[in-house]
């Protein structure tokens, strides 16, 4: 079994409210969820409203598997608009 979780800090420069940060994260969340079927949620920086942590994890019998699987998370954070992805942290168990 290969647990690989992955940690992405996040940029949100056009954000202006909590709000407005939560219904980006919300959407995003959902997005990495339902296309990759992996563990994700916000697990830092909650109440300050131009960052974000946001952490995922995939469970697999292959690593390989697992690897793209978090690549695949890793770009569309990218590609998600008003959001811009700073350091990541990558950890295979």
């Amino acid at each position: 079994m290969v647990t690989v979780v992955v940690r992405c800090s996040l940029l949100l420069p056009q954000v202006s409210s909590l709000k407005e940060k939560r219904r980006i994260i919300k959407s995003l969340l959902e997005r990495i969820r339902n296309d990759f079927n992996v563990s994700v949620a916000e697990v830092g920086e909650n109440d300050i409203h131009r960052r974000a942590i946001i952490g995922a994890a995939t469970v697999s019998n292959s690593t390989g598997f697992s690897d793209r699987v978090i690549a695949g998370v890793i770009r569309r954070i990218e590609a998600h608009p008003g959001v811009v992805l700073g350091d990541v942290e990558t950890e295979a168990y």
